[in-house]
């Protein structure tokens, strides 16, 4: 009995010990999915911020799949943000990307207010939000509509995305169906990406990789079993890496696309330390 209610206390201590904030709009009168969360420690003040943009293909998803990160990024010291947008096919590729640029402004503009610096700024995302993050951190023009720029940008982590080079996997993915012979794809990633050649490649982060634009180091990481996210992840890395920008690639083992994502937080998790390693650097600044 002794153990339970000591086990209970300190679960009462954590939950008063920082503020969740949910639903928060982002949008003034907009759409039902125009919100996010903040995860802040209690007496946050000028902390580092984490902007998370979950997965799901686009299509599906929800900024609460977040598991263990918002704890394990407050306990390392940040101000962590999860985010909703709206979705295919109730809208295209761009306005959804242009609905998280718009959640990254709002934020920059009030996160002091939750304890937050909006001048150092990570941003993260799983699969279908690994392509949203490493587009937002590449391609500086959708955080410049929102009045925001590349530095405040400190780090980008995308997980296990395949898409960082659009073209590349459409060719990969219809070439495997056509020499298997095996019917094309319904809805796969040219349609979603908008059909033509020419979004497929403004679509795609290697795309606006260059020197001097103020990119920020990237942590890439990936399924190491995985042929296409592991391919996508090398093909960004060295595109980063010729411009000059500080990339680490870390290809998880004995994981898969899902449990990668849902494992980072855990103490003895591979990913997670390479997480804790890469985010050493910004927090000394």
């Amino acid at each position: 009995m002794k153990f339970i209610l000591l086990a209970t206390l300190a679960c009462a201590a954590t939950a008063f010990s920082q503020s969740v904030k949910s639903n928060i709009p982002y949008v003034e009168n907009g759409h039902a999915r125009h919100v996010l969360d903040i995860y802040a420690p209690a007496n946050a003040k000028n902390l580092p911020v984490v902007f998370w943009i979950h997965g799901g293909g686009w299509a599906q998803g929800d900024k609460t799949d977040v598991k263990l990160k918002p704890q394990w990024f407050m306990d390392k010291g940040f101000v962590f943000v999860s985010t909703n947008y709206r979705l295919l096919p109730e809208v295209d590729m761009g306005t959804l990307t242009r609905d998280v640029a718009k959640a990254f402004g709002w934020m920059e503009k009030h996160i002091a207010e939750y304890g937050g610096d909006p001048k150092r700024v990570l941003v993260g995302g799983h699969s279908a939000g690994a392509q949203l993050a490493a587009l937002i951190c590449t391609d500086d023009r959708y955080l410049k509509a929102e009045g925001a720029a590349f530095d405040c940008l400190i780090g980008c982590v995308p997980v296990d995305g395949d898409t960082y080079d659009v073209p590349a996997i459409i060719e990969t993915a219809e070439t495997r169906l056509r020499v298997h012979h095996l019917p094309p794809r319904v809805n796969g990633h040219r349609e979603k990406f908008g059909g033509t050649p020419e979004k497929h490649v403004d679509f795609s982060a290697v795309t606006h990789v260059a020197k001097g634009k103020g990119i920020p180091p990237f942590l890439i990481l990936h399924v190491a079993a995985h042929p296409d996210t592991s391919a996508q992840a090398a093909r960004l890395g060295n595109a980063l890496k010729e411009a000059g920008v500080p990339t680490t690639l870390f290809g998880a083992k004995d994981t898969n696309h899902v449990k990668l994502n849902d494992d980072l937080g855990l103490p003895d998790d591979p990913a997670t330390k390479a997480l804790d390693s890469f985010v050493a650097g910004p927090l000394k600044k």
